[in-house]
């Protein structure tokens, strides 16, 4: 069957048209396999996808290495969310191009958002001739037929087609065997005006419900005892479908599943945050007590440049509701310090904020100008010193309350999963996603476990002598 003749019968680009090009590439090497070395940047989505791109490569008959320059494939799954992520991936495709020199059969692919964004996949064209494949988010579901044409085309393949919808069906090889990715949706509507990933990710597409919950039950069947569901704004799941449906919902299903696990969700917006949502994970305890809710700024004037569409009081009445409907509840967030036009004023406010709210951890970051984003040709006065300078006060007082927040554990005890265990020694985390080390017989298994120290970031512990009881 010709290339034009495979398409024209398979008009659609699911899984299935998939997988016969996924037999095509296994059936070029015989008996000796191929070797393929992946490597992720960026968020957990990404990571998710990875898997996804690892299960397709294992479909097409390659086994996996730790080091690149044993590999017939290099392929990177890219970032675009931060510059210095963009900088550090072109410098490891630089590096690259020795290992090519000394085996000139090595394939190598680019792929993910930074390929989306045009500039950087013309400037890999341009500047990096020893790439062979580049595709962008939207053609994931396609890196059968993509590698399939790397591998049998005279030519470099670049494809940065958009995907609409979500494709189901696609070979996933995880990482881990007690904890899981779990994707409920793809894309973002919200078009915060530093924010890249709408024009990387594309718009919103939620997966059907009885597809999240059948690779739920599957997951769980196959022993996994933490699932992370990820969206790019996880909360405003069902928003494009056509039912009832709405992330509330999705999570009360979910945890009516039976068996001992645990889920966690994000990233969450505020806007789309709700009272009925904080109720939902109070009143189930599969639901982890950790919630991600970033606030970025707070600043109204900020959060208003920023297109975020709450206020910073709004804020503060969203966690005051979920602080009292969710005992024990570990909050964290997400602040940009730094953001174009932003003053001394403005950043006082969002210490203000953090000082008040009591966040278990933040993550902080300096406003990162990203191209194509409206921020970017907003108007900036201040020197980046300056800037600097806010950004370890805020360091300096968040550091003061998240020790404070794992010292408060000291002397108390909590249900830990033991996600892996070497030499006795178990690595797991609280169900509010607190680090834990203890001894530990096994993994797998949910513990009891009394908090005896602080050790950086981690508490240590000893276990009770019987797992915790499996909650049907």
């Amino acid at each position: 069957m010709g290339e034009n003749k495979l398409r024209e019968e398979n008009p659609g680009k699911g899984w299935e048209t998939q997988r016969q090009y996924a037999l095509r590439v296994r059936g070029l090497w015989g008996a000796a396999p191929k070797k393929a070395y992946v490597r992720t940047y960026g968020c957990q989505q990404n990571v998710s996808d990875s898997e996804k791109l690892s299960g397709m490569l294992s479909e097409m008959g390659y086994v996996f290495t730790d080091s690149p320059k044993d590999a017939d494939l290099v392929l990177f799954n890219t970032c675009a969310v931060r510059e210095h992520a963009e900088q550090r991936v072109l410098g490891n495709v630089g590096a690259l191009k020795g290992f090519k020199a000394k085996k000139p059969d090595m394939l190598i692919a680019l792929c993910g958002c930074m390929m989306q964004e045009r500039h950087v996949s013309e400037k890999i064209k341009q500047s990096y001739p020893y790439v062979d494949l580049v595709f962008g988010t939207g053609a994931l579901p396609r890196f059968p037929e993509l590698l399939w044409r790397a591998l049998t085309e005279n030519g470099r393949v670049f494809d940065l087609e958009e995907q609409n919808g979500v494709v189901e069906g696609v070979p996933v090889r995880r990482d881990g065997a007690y904890t899981a990715w779990l994707p409920v949706m793809n894309g973002c509507n919200n078009f915060c005006t530093y924010c890249i990933v709408p024009y990387v990710r594309g718009r919103e597409h939620s997966r059907a419900p009885e597809q999240v919950l059948r690779e739920a039950e599957e997951l769980l069947a196959a022993g996994v005892k933490d699932l992370t569901l990820l969206g790019q704004n996880v909360n405003s799941y069902g928003k494009n479908l056509q039912n009832d449906w709405d992330f509330a919902k999705l999570l009360e299903k979910l945890a009516a599943l039976p068996g001992e696990f645990r889920l966690h969700f994000m990233t969450s917006h505020p806007k789309d945050a709700s009272h009925r949502l904080f109720d939902t994970i109070a009143a189930n305890p599969k639901i982890s007590r950790r919630l991600h809710l970033p606030f970025q700024s707070g600043s109204d004037r900020i959060l208003r440049q920023m297109n975020r569409g709450y206020t910073a009081a709004q804020y503060r009445e969203l966690v005051a509701y979920a602080k009292a409907a969710i005992p024990g509840l570990c909050l964290t967030s997400d602040v940009i310090v730094g953001f174009p036009g932003e003053t001394c004023e403005d950043f006082k406010q969002t210490l203000a904020l953090v000082e008040e709210v009591g966040f278990a951890n933040l993550y902080t970051f300096l406003y990162s100008p990203r191209k194509g984003t409206p921020a970017a040709e907003m108007p900036d006065p201040v020197a980046r010193e300056e800037k600097a300078r806010w950004f370890e006060e805020l360091l300096a007082a968040q550091g003061v309350k998240s020790r404070a927040f794992l010292e408060s554990h000291v002397g108390m005890a909590g249900r830990v999963l033991a996600e892996n265990v070497e030499n006795g020694l178990a690595a797991g985390h609280t169900d509010s996603g607190v680090a834990v080390s203890f001894p530990a017989p096994a993994a797998g298994r949910f513990y009891e476990v009394s908090f005896t120290e602080v050790k950086g970031v981690t508490l240590l512990g000893e276990p009770k002598q019987v797992p915790v009881k499996e909650n049907v």
